[in-house]
Formats: C-alpha cells, structure tokens, sequence
C-alpha cells in the first residue's frame, strides 16, 4: 500500500520500522517540528523524524495540520492510507478523509479506558493490572473511532513507563501489517468502543510532586508511572535550603513503620500515609541517576528526617 506515517516519539518508531519491513510504500513521515534540547538548547529532530531520515525517507515537520498549505500538500500525496502512532496533533476531517481508505491510530490503551494524552503512565499511576494497544479508524472525537484489531498486555508490578511503553511500542507495530491487510481486502469494519471513557489527561510538573500522606502502593505507582519523565519528585531539608530528588524506581516495602514523609533508615524507607515505600533509584538535580546508597554518601539524610509536605510548609526537621 502507499502510506504515510505520522508520529513522534519513540514509542512510534517500531512501527515506522514494521510499515517499512513489511514492503509498504511510506512515500512520507510527517512529525512534529524539531525542538529545543539539552543544555544548549539545539534544535532536535524527534525520533520518529531521525529514523526516517536514516531510512532516507522525506519528512514533513509543520507547525499545524489545520493550516490550507499542510491540507493541500497532504492531499497531493495520493496515498491509500495514513498510520499514526502518537503524533502530536489534531487532525481535521479534510486530513482525515483524504487518504484513499482512511487514517488508522495506534493507540496505548484499551479503549475507552485512558483516551488521550498519557494513556500509558495513566494506568501505571491508577494501579491498573492490565492495558493493551489497539488499531482504530480515526475519527475528529478524542480517540473515539472503531477499534479494528486489539492485543491485551499484562502491567508487571516492576513496571515503568518506559518499560511497558517499551513493550506496547513493538507489540502495537506487529498489529500494522494484518490490519493493513485486512482494511484493504475491505474485510473490517470495526468494533464500536463500548462504556464509560477515562482521560488520560497530560501530565503536569505540579502533580508529579509525591505526596507522602497518600498510601504506599499508591505512591509506588504514581513514581513508576512517571518514571523516567516527568519523575515524580519530592524536596528534602539540605544545609541551603529544600532540594528537589526525583524518583524513578521504588518498591512497597513490608517492614518499617513512622510518620508520612519520615526517613527509615539508610536504604531510604519512607514512611506513607499507609505504609513504606522504599526509594531504589533517585536523582538530584544536576546529578546523575543514584542509589540510596550512593545518594546518602554525599547527601546525608538521616532516619527520623522529615521530608518535607507536598503542601510546601517548612519541614519540621530532624526527630
């Protein structure tokens, strides 16, 4: 078939690669615009856009879909379909009725649950046990088109968002060729999404803020959901003033016990508002990834601490 593909991240490139591998035709990738990044600030390609260029394929990179030049110059393309996984953007009905057979989404959840943004760290974040990804037939609603082909994964108890996202990304790419197959046989019509949709609303940098009076699981959940980005964070008493320490790995602990926000011990038990969580990776701002261990060596946080509220009062210090 000759395709476009649409998408930006990552979790879009091992479809991109499926597409290719496959023997379509990807006479275009469109993704979103190279942005600023790192600490100089330079202007870098997406992953989706770097790995078409490797593949010697043409990018389009427009600020908005919605724009008459974008429309017309996607329209000329006279593809059959277009595939897109995790673009970036709202495409309107011009957009979407041009293709031949339709645009088709690859989406990281089991519709209706978690339509939107953020679908993977959602259910990580909201203890769910099980996700999936799904193919659907796009239409102008929120992630509400028909869902042509589906595949359930499992959410480990270990699992971050970058290691389901991981999975879901190679799992979903596996789904394109057989439903590509069968939208041009003309064999699937699709399944309309049934019960009470969710959103997976963006991520905001206040929210990834831990609140130690929430229980222990929750907690768990919410720095593996946001681990590695945003990072769930908190702000501990140094010698200077508050220090903000992402989180990017932890685990319910059975042992240990103490007031919300109270540091244990040395492998840096924290006490909940329902139990302990125990801290396995965390990072200062400008420092690399640590252990505990490796943390507490040049940053001492002794047992009876309190970390400070997510309320931003003062901390009461040392017990």
């Amino acid at each position: 078939m000759r395709l476009a593909f649409m998408g930006t991240p990552d979790f879009a490139v091992p479809s991109l690669a499926e597409l290719i591998a496959s023997g379509h035709e990807v006479v275009a990738v469109y993704s979103q615009p190279p942005r600023p990044k790192g600490r100089g600030q330079k202007l870098t390609p997406s992953p989706v856009h770097a790995f078409a260029e490797t593949m010697g394929l043409p990018v389009f990179t427009p600020e908005s879909m919605k724009s008459a030049e974008a429309i017309e110059t996607f329209r000329s393309l006279d593809i059959d379909a277009a595939c897109v996984v995790a673009y970036g953007q709202i495409l309107k009905r011009e957009v979407l009725d041009a293709p031949r057979l339709g645009c088709f989404n690859l989406h990281g959840s089991l519709l209706p649950r978690w339509r939107g943004a953020a679908p993977i760290q959602r259910a990580i974040m909201a203890g769910d046990r099980q996700t999936g990804v799904q193919i659907m037939r796009m239409s102008e609603g929120l992630d509400e088109g028909p869902i042509l082909l589906s595949e359930v994964l499992d959410i480990r108890p270990d699992d971050t968002a970058a290691t389901l996202s991981e999975r879901m990304s190679h799992t979903g790419a596996s789904l394109w060729p057989r439903a590509l197959a069968a939208i041009e046989r003309g064999g699937v019509e699709g399944t309309e999404q049934v019960g009470e949709p969710t959103y997976a609303r963006k991520i905001t940098p206040a929210e990834a803020r831990i609140d130690w009076t929430r229980p222990a699981a929750e907690i768990d959940a919410h720095i593996r959901g946001l681990s590695p980005f945003p990072g769930a964070w908190f702000e501990a008493p140094g010698p200077e003033g508050p220090v903000r320490i992402k989180v990017l790995m932890s685990r319910v602990s059975l042992r240990g016990a103490g007031a919300p926000g109270e540091v244990l011990d040395g492998d840096l038990r924290i006490a909940t508002g329902d139990g302990v969580v125990r801290l396995l990776r965390v990072q200062r701002a400008g420092k690399a990834v640590q252990t505990p261990d490796e943390m507490l060596r040049g940053f001492p946080l002794p047992a009876g601490t309190i970390l400070i509220p997510s309320s931003s009062e003062p901390p009461r210090g040392d017990r």
